[in-house]
């Protein structure tokens, strides 16, 4: 077993997985508490590092392509704060950070992990429902549609159009352009057969994000994208092997009230509703600590409400 401890969070690895942990903080980036403790199986991983600096270090965690749907979705693009795979490490704990590094490595070795790209996805998607508030409008996703609703902000051709709902067998994928500084982003769905590429702002598919609201944004539709797409077929085209689709998979675990962590649950009544009480009250504290709006708490609300 090995162990890092920091102020953003905590790492554990027992051989077969690697625990990421973040730190039940304020300062917490808003995606991080709502994504919650990520577990990472070996065979997810292609590398790790440790780079060490003046005032400390960073621990990088390299995942194999395609084998995780958020790192497909955010490629790269998302702030430091918000990313799962670094941990900041403090300069006393360099060796704590290296010795951790070793003992990953050598189980990559040890059980032969290809680094190439995976076939199939290793990790699910976050928790649904999601709804993500964007500059002219909401996007939820509930694990079978997808619904774009827009505000008073929203462009005539947007407006004009109406509410937009995508089951999954109407699309193609989805596409998540973050908002950098001043410059604006984008939460794109493809449906299929052909369609013009307009501008986000003019795209009746396409919910825009505004950059003076980076963080909120950010954390609510990258993850809304990366559900979408850990249902979607994947881009190498298997079919995963029966048990192993992304509903079946152990997903992401999200906070319960006593401050833990709950696993989705499995097919019974009883277990369901436990899930959906425990996910109302993980929203209830994100609208508390000023996570979410008031508007995308209601519509969030609502979505888990509408299942029971």
């Amino acid at each position: 077993m090995a162990e890092i401890i920091q102020r953003t969070g905590m790492w554990t690895f027992d051989g077969e997985t690697l625990r990421i942990v973040p730190a039940l903080e304020k300062h917490t980036h808003p995606l991080r508490k709502v994504l919650g403790e990520v577990a990472v199986p070996i065979t997810a991983i292609s590398g790790i590092a440790y780079e060490p600096g003046r005032k400390g270090g960073r621990l990088r965690l390299r995942l194999r392509e395609g084998a995780d749907p958020l790192a497909q979705v955010a490629s790269g693009r998302l702030p430091d704060a918000s990313d799962p795979y670094q941990l900041p490490v403090e300069k006393d704990r360099a060796g704590v950070a290296e010795y951790f590094v070793e003992e990953l490595r050598r189980t990559l070795l040890l059980d032969e992990v290809p680094d190439t790209p995976s076939d199939r996805y290793l990790l699910p998607g976050p928790a649904v429902p999601l709804t993500a508030g964007g500059t002219d409008g909401t996007a939820s996703f509930d694990g079978e549609r997808v619904q774009l609703e827009w505000n008073w902000m929203a462009n005539e051709s947007k407006s004009h159009r109406g509410p937009r709902i995508f089951t999954l067998d109407e699309l193609d994928g989805v596409e998540w352009t973050p908002a950098i500084g001043w410059e604006n982003g984008s939460l794109r769905f493809r449906p299929k057969g052909g369609h013009a590429v307009l501008k986000p702002e003019h795209d009746p598919n396409c919910l825009m994000l505004w950059g003076i609201r980076q963080a909120r944004e950010t954390g609510g539709s990258v993850l809304l994208a990366a559900a979408v797409t850990a249902r979607l077929p994947h881009p190498a085209g298997a079919k995963p092997p029966v048990g192993t689709v992304a509903d079946e998979l152990p997903p992401y675990r999200v906070k319960d009230g006593s401050g833990g962590s709950a696993d989705r649950p499995g097919d019974s009544t009883a277990a369901e509703h436990d899930r959906l009480l425990r996910r109302l009250r993980e929203l209830g504290e994100l609208h508390r600590d000023g996570v979410l709006t008031d508007e995308e708490f209601t519509g969030a609300k609502k979505a888990v409400i509408d299942r029971f």
